[in-house]
């Protein structure tokens, strides 16, 4: 019987699979989550992960989409100094600007798509800390997704993850824009992506509030 040969992991497989399993003990005791998630688990293909953006710890709702591992688009300032740097450094962080007009980090994102991994994109460009549900997207994703062509996985939370509360995040469908593929894209269409891709996020969030207002009433 021959034998298969086990593929190699690399460093960065590794640190995630650590991150992965020490989830258990160093932060869901402290910082307790639920996720929600289709059947059909999000392991047969690269994906563009987009979340809402609430606090620095939404990066543990992207992760936690799929098992494999992601590389988060972040600030470039994250990679500047200190415990930050070191930390975006080894998690394989893309460094991009916050408005989004960044071909070097576009391009490394297309890069790590190409090879068969996946990335995350908060395409609010910054936490959001006012009473609406989404603050406006920064264009890119959709494009992104469409050049690409890659499937989005949305994901969204009500309420941020806090200290001994617990948090939900509900994660939608893969949404594909097959119907460009392979089109010179315009401004407008990049637009109605975006728009489509933000009511789908708003659809989700609407959900998820529902999903937590019965179950608080169930509790009464």
């Amino acid at each position: 019987m021959v034998k298969t040969e086990k593929k190699k992991l690399t460093d960065f497989e590794k640190w995630f699979r650590f991150m992965h399993r020490a989830k258990h003990f160093l932060f869901t005791p402290f910082f307790p989550f639920k996720t929600h998630k289709p059947d059909k688990p999000y392991e047969d293909r690269p994906y563009i992960i987009i979340g809402n953006h609430l606090s620095a710890l939404d990066v543990v709702f992207a992760a936690m989409a799929t098992k494999k591992p992601v590389h988060f688009m972040a600030k470039k300032e994250l990679f500047e100094k200190g415990l930050m740097k070191k930390f975006v450094t080894k998690c394989e962080c893309i460094p991009v600007y916050r408005d989004g007009n960044d071909m070097n980090g576009v391009l490394k994102a297309m890069k790590y798509l190409k090879n068969g991994e996946s990335i995350v994109i908060f395409p609010e460009g910054k936490r959001n800390k006012t009473n609406e549900k989404l603050l406006p997207f920064k264009s890119g994703a959709t494009a992104l997704a469409i050049k690409t062509k890659t499937p989005i996985i949305p994901f969204v939370q009500v309420k941020k993850i806090r200290f001994l509360k617990m948090a939900h995040a509900l994660y939608g469908e893969p949404i594909e824009f097959t119907e460009y593929y392979g089109k010179k894209l315009t401004e407008e269409d990049i637009k109605a992506c975006d728009e489509i891709l933000r009511e789908k996020l708003l659809e989700l969030y609407d959900r998820l509030s529902d999903m937590l207002s019965k179950k608080k009433k169930r509790q009464k």
